[in-house]
């Protein structure tokens, strides 16, 4: 059985606003973002996911959340320049759907064109 795993996260609007949150299922949470149903990141479009930490544990998720939201946008705008400098959205292609594959006659999945 896998562990369970919470997430610290930072999303971010195309101007850069910032949004600090924890969760117990990253994807889940990041599609809502994407598809705006949150207040204040709807509001402001914050939906792009530029960076994440996986902790095995709540407490010490809710912990790096709280030091995270207490830090000036600098210092936050450093850990995400460290880690994802373009600020590339790590869930670009999360909810898009999978392009289908069919067998082959040999039973091995071929990709369809």
């Amino acid at each position: 059985m896998r562990d369970k795993r919470y997430y610290v996260y930072i999303v971010a609007s195309k101007s850069r606003t910032l949004y600090v949150g924890v969760t117990g299922s990253l994807m889940s949470r990041i599609l809502q973002h994407k598809s705006r149903e949150s207040g204040f990141t709807g509001r402001y479009r914050i939906d792009r996911l530029v960076y994440f930490e996986s902790f095995r544990y709540v407490n010490n998720a809710i912990a790096r959340e709280t030091e995270i939201k207490a830090w000036r946008r600098e210092k936050k705008v450093a850990l995400i320049m460290a880690n994802n400098p373009t600020w590339e959205d790590l869930a670009g292609g999360w909810g898009k759907p999978a392009p289908m594959r069919k067998a082959d006659s040999s039973g091995l999945s071929a990709r369809s064109e």
